[in-house]
């Protein structure tokens, strides 16, 4: 191999990057040779990477490398012990006719994917759970990233697209109020296109943690409204309240481009700043000051954005609250004109593409709705069956999970006695991992593909090695909405296996027709291309080719718009009238309960600088294990006084759910309710341990931010 350009696999900036071979060196006997890694001047990262995205052609050589199919033999007590492939695939096709009663219940098998796989991948995984296996249970692990994001964009907008813009737009932004992300830690090229509104005072922090990034606006004169946890929309209502009654509020944007602005004010109304700060906890000068750098910017033209990402989405009134910040964006008249608007932080590598082509259990590929008949009848021609032969709408991801080895769910459907676990880690990821755990325990077969053993592979009953990015064709879709390709820069390790090759070798052991399952990338993007043909994800007009080629291209890009979409809603927005809609569902100021039990404190969960995801990756990186080899608990030093704690010492977090060990790590700018713990390690410091699984009615996302909690020393 010569030089690839290719993509960090990293998070939803999908840095440009360039991956050489290097000579082997006298320590590299035995071990496969890792590549060397250059940043390109690329949009998002503009010749940066962060020291994720430099050392991730490490994971490609790790020791613990998967190269061989796994077996565990013995039944559940006992080993997993290598095995050829074919034995693993008979295990598989053998377990599926066990589970699903020869086929007659389908439904008690599931699929649980994941925001890392290609677009290919995704697509084909919802082919193969619908076609191959004829059931509903698939969803994946971006419900508990952009679930509450989606809902709420689509709620006021008609459409899901992380950024409605490109990110390039943001550098000479100079207002830009970020709500809930922290990208100097999580995605720190991102910060460079932030550096106008920095340097202008206008970049503004909604966080209860001062985070890198909060410094970053704090110490540049800008705003951290450092608000109480699980408050963000009521922060929103407030904002809003402050913006009509100062005359900030774009008057002719809302007549003329939105809806039920009325109805929304009647809530905003109750939300003076004063019942807004005893809330939130966010002084009226800081309130105040917030809106006027976003209103001022705004009616000059010098550009303003809202930034949503997971500190307000992730919890059980995510999308809520996302409508709220919508609302607020669209009172100042933000969205949909050019140098100004609303976006959500995309998380994962392919968060955005893998939640459009068919991995959620309420959608079909191209953003289609599964209960919709004209989406059925088009996606069923694509690929050759009757409408009637594409199951309905499954279960979102933590009732997937918690209906394993269950003969009856708590929803009173049957059970699901069977799993396949793509690109995911939900032993450490999922809320309430403990209770995840014992439910895949209880499984009848858990088949996972990873390229390492995970802890949720350590679970499995069967394991399949499957290649990882950089040893693969394909296409991400990153935060922008932008369809990018993923290129081979490195031989896969003999013995593993393409998960398309692997999906179709399943879907012919079950007796369907090889043809419905291709396995050249190109060919399946074609097909995932004519899928999305008119929907809301069209990618109808992108190809491989066009992508080689060198073209920048958004969705939507169809035959109403060849050459792609990088700003959405600068005629109009996808409703059925074309207006925006404004949604307020907060409630009155005196019915907010924020009230902390005493010797209790909120335990809110994120991302450290080093790792990412459930740190399954990175965990395996020397130099990034090294900088975080456990899970802390920051907390204020009044706070780990109170609780007769010390710097250093491990603690005991108990929740509902269950309980965390930690080593305590003192903050003096840390919220004295409030103790954070990364989500990123395993075993008895997995954070969501003591997450509750509460989910949002519309979303069904988990509460991830809010968990109150007790603690003590170890």
């Amino acid at each position: 191999m010569t030089r690839t350009d290719t993509h960090c696999p990293y998070c939803a900036l999908q840095c440009g990057m360039a991956l050489s071979p290097t000579t082997p060196s006298q320590d590299d006997v035995g071990r496969r040779v890792p590549l060397e890694v250059t940043p390109l001047d690329f949009p998002t990262n503009r010749g940066r990477l962060c020291r994720k995205g430099w050392s991730s052609a490490q994971v490609l050589g790790v020791g613990d490398r998967l190269t061989t199919p796994l077996l565990r033999r013995g039944g559940k007590s006992g080993e997993l012990a290598p095995a050829t492939w074919g034995e693993a695939f008979d295990v598989i096709a053998e377990a599926v006719h066990r589970a699903s009663a020869g086929g007659r219940e389908p439904d008690r098998v599931g699929v649980f994917g994941g925001g890392g796989l290609t677009n290919e991948k995704a697509y084909m995984l919802g082919k193969f759970a619908r076609l191959g296996l004829g059931t509903s249970q698939i969803d994946y692990n971006g419900r508990w990233c952009m679930s509450s994001a989606a809902a709420g964009a689509a709620r006021c907008f008609g459409l899901d697209r992380g950024m409605p813009f490109p990110l390039a737009d943001l550098d000479d932004a100079e207002a830009i109020l970020l709500v809930g992300a922290n990208p100097a830690e999580t995605m720190p090229p991102m910060v460079t296109h932030l550096d106008t509104a920095r340097e202008s005072g206008g970049l503004m922090v909604v966080d209860p943690r001062r985070s890198a990034t909060a410094r970053l606006a704090d110490e540049a004169g800008g705003v951290h409204l450092q608000n109480r946890p699980g408050t963000d929309a009521a922060l929103a209502a407030g904002l809003l309240h402050i913006a009509v009654t100062r005359g900030w509020a774009d008057r002719d944007y809302i007549r003329d481009r939105t809806s039920g602005f009325d109805d929304a004010w009647a809530v905003a109304s109750q939300w003076l700043p004063e019942r807004t700060e005893a809330v939130t906890g966010v002084g009226v000068p800081a309130l105040r000051a917030a809106v006027e750098r976003l209103a001022t910017a705004a009616r000059a033209g010098r550009g303003a954005y809202i930034l949503t990402a997971r500190g307000a989405e992730q919890s059980s009134r995510g999308t809520d609250t996302v409508a709220t910040w919508i609302a607020l964006a669209l009172a100042l008249g933000l969205p949909g004109r050019k140098r100004s608007g609303w976006g959500t932080i995309t998380g994962q590598g392919n968060g955005q593409g893998g939640r459009e082509h068919g991995q959620k259990c309420d959608q079909l590929p191209g953003y289609r709705k599964i209960t919709d008949p004209a989406a059925r009848a088009h996606v069923a021609a694509v690929w050759g069956v009757d409408p009637d032969a594409i199951p309905g709408p499954g279960r979102s991801a933590f009732e997937l999970l918690d209906a394993c080895g269950r003969d009856v769910a708590a929803d009173g459907r049957p059970g699901v006695q069977m799993l396949f676990v793509h690109a995911s880690n939900p032993v450490v990821s999922a809320p309430d991992a403990a209770r995840v755990a014992e439910r895949l325990d209880t499984l009848d077969t858990l088949v996972v593909a990873d390229f390492v053993p995970s802890e949720t592979a350590q679970l499995a009953d069967v394991v399949l090695p499957v290649r990882q990015w950089a040893e693969e064709e394909g296409t991400v879709t990153n935060l922008e909405g932008r369809v990018l390709r993923r290129r081979r820069a490195a031989e896969p390790p003999a013995g593993t296996r393409d998960e398309l090759e692997i999906l179709r070798a399943l879907a012919e052991r079950l007796g369907r027709p090889a043809h419905w399952f291709p396995t050249d990338p190109a060919e399946v993007f074609d097909e995932l291309a004519r899928a999305s043909a008119g929907g809301a994800a069209d990618y109808s007009a992108i190809s491989h080719a066009r992508l080689d080629a060198g073209e920048a291209l958004h969705w939507p890009c169809g035959a109403d718009s060849p050459g792609g979409t990088p700003r959405l809603f600068l005629g109009s927005f996808a409703t059925a009238d074309g207006r925006a809609v404004f949604s307020l569902d907060v409630g009155a100021p005196d019915t907010f309960d924020t009230r902390v039990a005493e010797r209790q404190v909120v335990l809110t969960t994120g991302r450290l600088l080093g790792h990412y995801q459930s740190g399954a990756q990175t965990r395996r990186v020397p130099e990034l294990h090294r900088t975080d080899p456990e899970a802390t608990a920051t907390m204020h030093p009044d706070t780990a006084t109170s609780f007769d704690l010390a710097d250093g010492v491990m603690v005991r977090i108990r929740g509902r759910a269950g309980s965390i060990e930690a080593r305590v790590l003192l903050d003096p700018t840390s919220r004295r309710d409030t103790v954070f713990v990364p989500f990123h390690f395993p075993g008895a410091g997995r954070a969501n341990l003591a997450t509750e699984a509460s989910l949002d009615p519309h979303s069904r996302m988990p509460d991830f931010k809010v968990n109150n909690v007790t603690m003590e020393a170890i």
